[in-house]
Parts: structure tokens; C-alpha cells; sequence
């Protein structure tokens, strides 16, 4: 499995395959996001779009927002689906990506499951988030 950052110039040819795994993934966002943004804030370069692909296609897609903090650089995973962190050579090659655009952090949100998953990886709890429509 070949873990890859998809250029902004080729965005439009990898969505339709890429988009399905979204799609999935932002089912548990709530109303952060519709596909149509995630795909808008990666066509104007603001949003990283990283592909799992092997002889098949693709078999997974990551949306990464990268963003100072004042202390470090930070990877953030907006939604990840189908089988683009699923051992440890995957993760290991993602993780060098995002090390190749500055970042020395990775976090995302999830639910209990995935927070599970990760922990295989070395993520770590630091809070909860959590919200109230006001």
C-alpha cells in the first residue's frame, strides 16, 4: 500500500474515488462539514487530500489541515476512512509525509473506536471535546 499527498492541480481526477471514504468518515462529524467543503477547501490548496492506493486503486483517503500553534506544527486529521492507517507501515509512511510539510504533531478527533484503533499508533487522549448549540 503506497500512502500519498494528492497535488492540488490533480485533485478533480482522484475525488470521485477518494470521496466515498469521506463520505463515510463525516457521517460522524455532524454538521462540521459536507463533502462539498472538504472538497473546496482542498481545491484551493487550504486542505491536504492523502490517498492510500495499491494495484486495485484507491483503497483509503484523509482530509489533513496544517496549522501553527505557538509551541508546534500541527497535522490535523478532519476525516479519514477506509484502510489508510491500517498497520504500522501505513501510519509510518503518513507520518512522513506530514513531517515533509513541517508538521511535529498529529491529532484528530474521533469516536471511542477509533480512539481505540489509534492508540495502537501512539496517539494519546488529551481531552474531550464537546459542544452545545447555543
Amino acid at each position: 500500500m503506497i500512502i500519498e499527498v494528492v497535488p492540488t492541480s490533480l485533485v478533480h481526477r482522484v475525488w470521485p474515488d477518494a470521496e466515498k471514504f469521506l463520505i463515510d468518515a463525516l457521517q460522524y462529524a455532524g454538521d462540521d462539514y459536507t463533502a462539498e467543503q472538504v472538497r473546496a477547501n482542498i481545491a484551493r490548496g487550504e486542505w491536504l487530500l492523502v490517498i492510500a492506493s495499491d494495484e486495485s486503486g484507491i483503497r483509503g483517503a484523509a482530509v489533513v489541515n496544517i496549522y501553527n500553534m505557538p509551541n508546534y506544527r500541527v497535522a490535523f486529521v478532519v476525516a479519514i476512512g477506509g484502510r489508510l492507517i491500517s498497520n504500522t507501515e501505513t501510519f509510518e509512511q503518513f507520518k512522513g509525509i506530514l513531517k515533509s510539510f513541517g508538521a511535529d504533531r498529529v491529532q484528530g478527533v474521533g469516536r471511542d473506536a477509533i480512539v481505540r484503533l489509534w492508540s495502537r499508533y501512539g496517539f494519546q487522549e488529551r481531552y474531550t471535546l464537546f459542544e452545545a448549540k447555543i
